[in-house]
C-alpha cells in the first residue's frame, strides 16, 4: 500500500444495536416461514489525518433464514450466531488501526471474516460455521455505515470518492489483473439515477384476489396483488415459485397473469415484467427450462414478460452436481444470487453459465461494488435485491442501485411485510416510500455520505455513546489484542 492520501480515514469507534421488526405478513421462501426479524444498526466514529470527524450510519435485517438455510441448526440459532458475528466485528472494526479508504479497510478487516466465523459459532455454541454469506450479511450494516461516515466526513457523497484520488489502491489488489489501473468511479455515477422501476414481491403465500384472502391487516394497506398493482401502479414483479413442484411453479405464474393482466387493462398498463425466484430448490437446469417451455406453451405473453431467472439451484458451487445454467441463458437471463459471495464466485458462475448478477446491499457497499464492476467488464445483466429491507436499509440498497450503470429495477418488499420501520424515514424521503407508477424516486438520494440522512436519528444511545469513543492513540494495540486473543 501507498503512504495514504490525505482524505484517508481511521475508525475510532463502532457500536451495534438490535432492533426487533415484526412482519404484518408472513413471507415463505425455501421452505420456511419468515414473520419476524431483527435490524442489526450500526454507528461508526471516523476521524481524518487532519483530526475531523464524522459518525455514519448503516442498517440491514439480520436475514438469517436466507443467509444460513441449515438443515441442522434451528433458525433462533443461526439468528443468535449472527447477531454475535455482528458485535465481534463491531470490536475489531472498531479496533483498526490503520488509516485508509473505507473499501480497504473493509477489505483488510475481511481477512478475518472466516477466522472468526469459527471462533463465534464455538463460542454460543452453534454446531455450525457461519456460512460466507452470513459472514456478508452480519457485517454488512457496519460496511454501510463506514462508507457513509466517509462521505459525511468529505461532506461529499461516497459514491463520489471511488476514484485515484481517494483511493490507495486499484481494482487489480481486490480483484484481478484485467482491473489494473481501474477504479470503482469508472463503474458508477457521478449523479443517482432519477428513478427507479420497483419489482413488487409475489409471495407463494400471498393472496392474489379477494377469494384468497384468509387474513387482512386491519393497517389500510393493499392486501391482495389486485389491490397493490392498482395502488402503486407496478410494472415489475418478482414471482416466488417453489423449485420442487413443476405444476404448481406453472399455475403460479399464469395464475399472476391473469389477475395482473385485469388490474393492469383497468388503469390503461400494457407494459409489465416478471421475475421468477425458486429459491435454490430446483435439482436441474433441465426442471428451468422445462418451467420456461410449458408457461410460453400456455401463455406466450407471460412468458415475455419475464425478465429474468433468479438463482435457481444451489449456492454450492463446488459440488460436483453444480447445475450448468448455458441452455437457460439462451432463454432468459440468470442472474447469481446466494452463491455470489466474493468475486471468485462470480468467475465461478460465469463458467456455468450464469448470464447476470443480483447485487444486494446485505452483502456489504464494498462487495457489491466490486461485483458490480465485474459484471459490466464482463457484460452481463444487472439488477439490485433486498432483504426484506426497511427503513434506513432500504435507502442502503437504493442508493447503491441509483449509482449503478444498467441497473434494471430494484427490490422492495418491506412495505408489504414490515413497513413499520419505513414510518420515520417516509417523512424526510417521502419519494422513496411511496410508490407511484411503480417506481422509486431514488434521484433525491444525493446527499453527503450514502445519500440521505435522518438528523432526529432514532436508534437508541448509538449516536450518544460514540461521543466518548476511543481516541486514534489506543486503536492499533487494541487491534492487536482482539485478533491475538482470537488466534
Amino acid at each position: 500500500m501507498s503512504k495514504g492520501k490525505s482524505t484517508d480515514i481511521q475508525i475510532l469507534d463502532v457500536k451495534i444495536d438490535f432492533e426487533p421488526v415484526s412482519f404484518r405478513a408472513p413471507l415463505k421462501f425455501g421452505g420456511r416461514v419468515v414473520d419476524h426479524t431483527y435490524l442489526i444498526n450500526a454507528a461508526v466514529k471516523v476521524e481524518t489525518r487532519n483530526g475531523h470527524h464524522a459518525t455514519g450510519y448503516g442498517s440491514m435485517p439480520v436475514g438469517n433464514v436466507w443467509a444460513w438455510p441449515s438443515e441442522a441448526v434451528e433458525p433462533a440459532q443461526t439468528e443468535m450466531a449472527m447477531k454475535a458475528y455482528a458485535e465481534k466485528f463491531g470490536e475489531l472494526f472498531s479496533s483498526y488501526p490503520e488509516y485508509a479508504h473505507p473499501v480497504e479497510i473493509q477489505f483488510n478487516v475481511g481477512a478475518e471474516f472466516f477466522h472468526q466465523a469459527k471462533k463465534v459459532a464455538d463460542k454460543v455454541g452453534v454446531s455450525e460455521t457461519l456460512p460466507p454469506l452470513a459472514q456478508l450479511v452480519a457485517t454488512s450494516a457496519i460496511d454501510a455505515a463506514l462508507h457513509d461516515a466517509y462521505g459525511r466526513v468529505h461532506k461529499t457523497n461516497s459514491f463520489n470518492l471511488l476514484s485515484a484520488e481517494y483511493c490507495n489502491q486499484d481494482l487489480s489488489n481486490f480483484l484481478d489483473e484485467q482491473f489494473a489501473g481501474e477504479y470503482l468511479d469508472q463503474y458508477t455515477l457521478r449523479q443517482p439515477t432519477a428513478t427507479l422501476p420497483l419489482y413488487h414481491l409475489v409471495g407463494a403465500m400471498d393472496p392474489l384476489t379477494d377469494g384468497d384472502v384468509t387474513d387482512r391487516p386491519d393497517d389500510g394497506l393493499p392486501v391482495t396483488l389486485t389491490e397493490w398493482v392498482a395502488a402503486d401502479g407496478l410494472t415489475h414483479l418478482k414471482i416466488k415459485l417453489s423449485g420442487d413442484d413443476l405444476q404448481w411453479d406453472i399455475d403460479r405464474v399464469l395464475a399472476t397473469e391473469k389477475v395482473v393482466a385485469a388490474a393492469q387493462a383497468a388503469r390503461g398498463c400494457t407494459e409489465w415484467f416478471y421475475s421468477c425466484d425458486f429459491n435454490e430448490k430446483c435439482e436441474s437446469a433441465d426442471y428451468v427450462i422445462e418451467f420456461l417451455k410449458k408457461v410460453k406453451s400456455a401463455s406466450e405473453a407471460a412468458y415475455d414478460r419475464i425478465q429474468y431467472i433468479e438463482q435457481p439451484t444451489s449456492r454450492d458451487l463446488e459440488a460436483a452436481s453444480a447445475a450448468k445454467m448455458h441452455k437457460v441463458a439462451e432463454l432468459k437471463p440468470v442472474v447469481i444470487d446466494e452463491a455470489l459471495v466474493d468475486y471468485e464466485a462470480l468467475l465461478k458462475c460465469r463458467e456455468l453459465g450464469y448470464s447476470g448478477v443480483a447485487l444486494k446491499a446485505c452483502k456489504g457497499i464494498t462487495e457489491s461494488l466490486f461485483a458490480a464492476a465485474a459484471a459490466q467488464k464482463f457484460g452481463m445483466f444487472l439488477c439490485v435485491q433486498d432483504l426484506t429491507c426497511p427503513g434506513g436499509s432500504f435507502l442502503q440498497s437504493c442508493s447503491l442501485a441509483a449509482r449503478i450503470p444498467g441497473i434494471t429495477a430494484i427490490e422492495g418488499n418491506a412495505r408489504q411485510y414490515c413497513p413499520g420501520p419505513n414510518a420515520r424515514w417516509a417523512k424526510r424521503y417521502p419519494d422513496m416510500f411511496k410508490i407511484t407508477s411503480g417506481t422509486v424516486g431514488t434521484g433525491k438520494l444525493s446527499e453527503s455520505g450514502l445519500g440521505f440522512h435522518l438528523p432526529e436519528w432514532t436508534i437508541t444511545g448509538l449516536g450518544e455513546e460514540l461521543e466518548e469513543s476511543a481516541s486514534s492513540t489506543q486503536t492499533s494495540e487494541k487491534f492487536k489484542k482482539v485478533v491475538r486473543e482470537e488466534s
